[in-house]
């Protein structure tokens, strides 16, 4: 696997849709992350290698292998690799839900089918603003 598909490693189904546990990864010539956005779970990221720049509301901060950076519901953030190298980190979301997200996005990677568990609906995200680095 490289570093960049993700890997979903605890879902809503195991856990009565309290949290979902995924490792995802960020290589260096994917730096750009997702857009400035909200929704209502928390997110947790945990870095396992390399570092991340995140943006909380209006706040930009890096964190390394080691560190936690938390992403409460309802607050717009978003993430890059700006570091050059490779990123990974573990990512807890509470509610689950949002794994399902991943599992295509690993899908459309490998070309492999997603779980069966990729169907079901994943939980709304709202687009706030552009990704880090495209701010006017």
């Amino acid at each position: 696997m490289t570093s960049h598909v993700p890997k979903v490693l605890l879902r809503s189904e195991e856990t009565g849709g309290h949290v979902a546990m995924i490792e995802i990864g960020a290589s260096p010539e994917r730096r750009k992350g997702p857009p400035l956005h909200h929704h209502e779970f928390d997110e947790t990221f945990y870095m396992l290698e390399g570092e991340l720049t995140f943006r909380l509301e209006d706040e930009l901060f890096t964190r390394r292998a080691g560190q936690l950076a938390f992403a409460p519901r309802g607050v717009p953030h978003t993430y890059a690799n700006l570091s050059g190298g490779h990123a990974r980190a573990l990512l807890v979301c509470t509610p689950a839900g949002f794994e399902r997200y991943f599992d295509g996005i690993a899908a459309r990677i490998t070309g492999d089918e997603p779980p069966p568990e990729a169907s079901k609906p994943i939980p709304d995200v709202t687009v706030v603003g552009p990704p880090i680095g495209e701010e006017d």
